[in-house]
């Protein structure tokens, strides 16, 4: 897969969501970072999106097979931390319930809940919560809870470009096929996790994420109002503000166990 790498230290590897590509989750992290050192961060394109081309892959299972394999490549034995935002979210999950001792803590921007496209997945309606008339994106009218110059300007610099290069047919192929054969959830992680989510999210929404909770003893969950499915670029003071939080209690994990 092709990715971007930045920084030293303990590695973080940031997956993106559903047609999108690194950019995203480069744009909402890198600031973060920009005020902690000490950590190495990874930001690969998924199969069939941004520069990583689909090949054979058909299904989630083997998107996520290949990202095994690109933690093996990149990351080896080392313990690292995942960030996962909407379809990188479930994959997310997946992995570090594969993995639970090499996750050292989890956290996951709008993710995907198991009840996406069917009758018991429960959303809120879409609404405009604040506009100051900027112009947007025909992609972003129907996503923008919050429509103002710099969230149309971080769209069109972090998400849309993704959009715009995706491989249609792989998309529609592996779609087909979206749902992971096994888990994403096998018993409990034990260790520090993260659900931040939209209150105005009418594409996964917040309600179904509350089933998952059991499955993560060590979790928060903050449901962001004036916040959609780009909750990073709608809130991102809340945004760094609670990574920045589940940051410091993955550090103290790390340092009493």
């Amino acid at each position: 897969m092709h990715f971007v790498e930045q920084g030293s230290g303990t590695p973080v590897l940031a997956v993106h969501g559903w047609t999108l590509d690194h950019r995203l989750m480069l744009g909402c992290l890198e600031p973060l970072f920009a005020e902690r050192n000490g950590y190495r961060r990874l930001y690969p394109d998924l199969p069939g999106m941004g520069k990583s081309p689909a090949g054979d892959v058909a299904s989630s299972d083997d998107i996520l097979a290949v990202l095994e394999d690109f933690v093996d490549a990149e990351i080896g034995d080392e313990p690292f931390l995942l960030v996962g935002q909407s379809f990188g979210g479930y994959l997310a999950r997946a992995l570090t319930h594969r993995r639970p001792d090499r996750v050292r803590g989890l956290a996951l921007i709008c993710p995907v809940s198991a009840y996406l496209g069917s009758p018991a997945q429960t959303l809120p309606a879409f609404e405009v919560r604040r506009s100051d008339g900027a112009e947007l994106a025909e992609q972003f009218e129907g996503q923008a809870v919050v429509r103002t110059a710099e969230t149309a300007r971080r769209f069109a610099a972090e998400i849309l470009p993704g959009l715009q290069i995706a491989d249609r047919a792989a998309m529609a192929r592996i779609w087909r096929r979206w749902e992971l054969s096994a888990g994403p959830e096998v018993g409990t992680y034990e260790r520090p996790a993260l659900f931040l989510t939209g209150r105005q999210d009418d594409l996964t929404g917040y309600h179904d994420i509350y089933a998952l909770l059991p499955h993560y003893p060590y979790a928060s969950l903050a449901v962001l109002d004036t916040a959609g499915h780009n909750l990073q670029i709608e809130q991102p003071e809340l945004f760094n503000a609670l990574m920045g939080e589940w940051l410091d209690r993955v550090e103290m994990r790390s340092c009493i166990s």
